[in-house]
């Protein structure tokens, strides 16, 4: 498609709006290039990302990739010769993300008057690197991180261009919850639905309730690459993918190309018109709203034209239906929509023959073959070269009378009322403080390091045997440590999740010997048996997030979490909690049964751990980790439900509707309930939580009251 004002009602909706500088896009791709010309004067900016090494590319090996790009040559050719010109694998890679995030941004906010203007380029957009090299790139852990960073630089929309792929529709767990926050936060997920040639998925476009945007050619007939089935089937839609002009790192010279990776930004400028007409009419940017709208007035393929229909998914993007659904009324089409639409329209009689210098996936030009280091949902392939003159233009292809009626007779805004839900849920302010739940652990970083400690710690005797020290046996390592405290520096103490380390933890400042003496402990009491009451099962841990990161000695790395002071860690101690509870509820009642008592604080604590965990970086989560602490530490304020049996329900958490000067506070709910008696009242208790210091603090008392639902 040589102008994306070519595509039905999006020259009409560009003048009504060109963007908002409020409404706010996050990109999560590899990094941009912010010196192209067609960026100069756009919103745009780079957030470097703490939990990924940067890859220096030289100019030599960037110019050897554009020099290749625009070869001419087959995919096969192409990788042969970037194998040869390049040979280390990870600045390769590295060149392909940068390619990958120059054209799709481009696509969004590329400037008028520029080689490549995009479709929204007064909207603000924030380019957040996932990682630099492959490995890093499909970490989940990463994208998380990413998710979560896009929350809290208050996005509205984020473009999501990783594509992991999944036979299952499940996702790791860290990416399935920052998806869920996001969408809690009142963003819009946008992410394209693969090129793996069939019914294929991908991560996080199958995730629910995520915006998944299949590719489709000039002539309005899905790719044979482009993924289909499973929820894509009823939350996708197809938007133009062939052809899509966007820029090129290191150059100002544009390149068309193709792929559900060139479709998907389409329909996130078109988001993010939707979203600033919103903003003109008073009303507050509504992220489901204009999902709604888009799935709702997609224009369903005819089985009787198109051939494998469900790959089609919803239906094809329509502008007109969408704006009619959002705003309650018809959009008044320009001129080049008019063009468009006659174009469309003649087309449906007269088939226009197949282009031979537009070749077929099956041919191996689609996005992304040839290229085994990027994920399935990168670019492909250039077809057209930029230098592309305007007696080159297409007509757009076959699409049916029947269609082109649907895009105008849509259905009224009260048809979709029950399908449009605002949220309320106010985004996080971007802050460095870090309040984590998690068990402790120990790295070395480097084999040289690792021998130093195995030479250092003293032999230990296996029955009559004396064997060498192993520095992986962490009750050696503790007992060592407690005779020699000093060499805890030596170490690269970790906080982990279910054995993935996600902070590095670095203590400082005057309490840094206190501090390793507190970790020595906390990692003695992990060590112990689980009916010790001196056993810990989990710790928490406040801190404040650097730029800095370390690399372990798997190759992973993690950012570093710099800890002044002991203030605020703690240890979880389930038996000692339990005596506690027990002590309790027996001042309370007569009788007690402590094996009931015993169950209830133990799905207490897994549903707060297991099932609403999370990294802890953004203000609700700090609050509801501190509150998961808080309730572990005072369990006597529900120590009568738990006492009668009653199990966590939920965990809401909300921003509180009165909080002190110079504060941040959040509410946080927890809901219990009877799971043998359900006509029994749920109990809520209500904590107050003050997150704007390092370690959160609970504001006046726990509040109770019982519920019916």
């Amino acid at each position: 498609m040589p102008d994306l004002n070519d595509i039905l009602g999006l020259a009409a909706l560009r003048s009504h709006t060109k963007g908002d500088p409020r409404i706010k896009i996050a990109v999560l791709d590899g990094p941009v290039d912010l010196e192209r010309a067609c960026f100069q004067g756009a919103n745009l900016t780079r957030f470097e990302p703490y939990w990924a090494e940067k890859v220096e590319i030289d100019p030599q090996h960037l110019q050897a990739f554009l020099d290749i790009e625009s070869s001419g040559k087959s995919d096969e050719e192409k990788a042969k010769l970037m194998q040869e010109a390049i040979a280390d694998e990870s600045i390769l890679t590295a060149l392909h993300f940068h390619f990958h995030a120059n054209h799709i941004i481009s696509t969004i906010c590329g400037q008028p008057n520029s080689p490549v203007e995009g479709i929204a380029p007064s909207a603000t957009v924030i380019n957040i690197p996932i990682a630099y090299s492959n490995e890093e790139f499909i970490n989940p852990l990463n994208l998380s991180r990413a998710i979560s960073t896009a929350i809290e630089q208050g996005a509205n929309i984020i473009h999501c261009a990783a594509c992991h792929p999944t036979q299952t529709g499940l996702a790791h767990e860290f990416i399935d919850k920052a998806i869920r926050q996001a969408q809690d936060n009142n963003i819009l997920v946008i992410a394209p639905g693969g090129n793996d040639k069939g019914e294929c998925w991908c991560i996080p476009a199958v995730l629910e309730n995520v915006l998944t945007v299949g590719a489709m050619k000039d002539n309005g007939e899905p790719f044979k690459f482009s993924n289909f089935g499973g929820k894509y089937a009823s939350q996708g839609i197809l938007a133009p993918g062939e052809n899509i002009l966007g820029a090129q790192p290191g150059t100002n010279e544009a390149i068309r190309k193709k792929g559900t990776s060139c479709a998907a930004p389409v329909v996130t400028g078109t988001a993010a018109l939707l979203m600033s007409l919103q903003l003109q009419r008073g009303a507050a940017p509504d992220a489901e709203a204009v999902r709604a709208a888009l799935t709702n007035s997609a224009i369903a393929c005819d089985p009787s034209e198109v051939e494998e229909a469900e790959r089609c998914l919803l239906g094809k993007i329509n502008i007109p239906g969408a704006y009619q659904l959002l705003m309650g009324e018809a959009l008044q089409l320009v001129e080049s929509d008019n063009i468009a639409e006659k174009t469309v329209t003649d087309s449906a009689t007269t088939p226009m023959e197949a282009d031979p210098a537009m070749a077929s996936p099956e041919t191996g030009t689609e996005a992304g073959e040839g290229v085994t280091t990027v994920s399935s949902s990168e670019i492909a392939e250039p077809v057209i070269s930029s230098k592309v003159v305007a007696s080159e233009k297409r007509e757009r292809g076959k699409v049916s009378s029947a269609a082109i009626a649907a895009s105008k007779a849509v259905e009224t805004p009260a048809t979709i009322h029950n399908n449009i839900v605002p949220s309320n849920v106010t985004p996080s302010q971007r802050s460095p403080l870090v309040y984590a739940l998690g068990t402790l652990g120990y790295d070395f970083g480097t084999e040289a390091r690792r021998d130093s400690f195995k030479q250092l710690m003293p032999p230990v005797t296996v029955g009559e045997t004396e064997v060498p020290a192993n520095p992986y046996d962490a009750r050696q390592m503790v007992d060592y440590l407690e005779n020699n405290l000093s060499e805890a520096k030596s170490l690269i103490w970790t906080l982990n999740i279910e054995m993935t380390p996600i902070y590095a933890i670095e203590p400082v400042g005057a309490f840094g010997a206190e501090i390793h003496e507190v970790i020595q402990y906390m990692l003695a009491g992990q060590l112990l048996p689980e009916d010790n009451e001196d056993y810990i099962e989990r710790i928490s841990l406040p801190g404040l997030m650097t730029d800095e990161t370390v690399r372990l000695f798997s190759g992973q790395v993690v950012p570093v979490l710099k800890i002044n002071s002991p203030r605020g860690m703690y240890g979880w101690k389930v038996n000692t909690l339990v005596e506690s509870a027990l002590q309790v509820v027996a001042g309370e009642r007569e009788t007690t049964d402590e094996a009931i008592v015993r169950r209830c604080l133990a799905s207490f604590l897994n549903r707060v751990y297991y099932d609403l965990r999370n990294v802890g970086q953004i203000a609700r989560d700090r609050a509801l980790n501190f509150a998961a602490t808080n309730a572990f530490q005072a369990v006597q304020t529900f120590s009568e439900a738990v006492a009668i049996g009653m199990e966590l329900h939920s965990i809401d958490v909300e921003k509180s509707p009165f909080c002190r000067y110079g504060s941040e506070c959040w509410d946080v709910k927890l809901k219990f309930f009877d799971p043998d008696n359900s006509l029994r009242a749920k109990r809520v208790f209500r904590f107050t939580i003050d997150v704007s210091d390092r370690t959160p603090v609970t504001l006046g008392e726990v509040r109770s009251w019982a519920v019916s639902e």
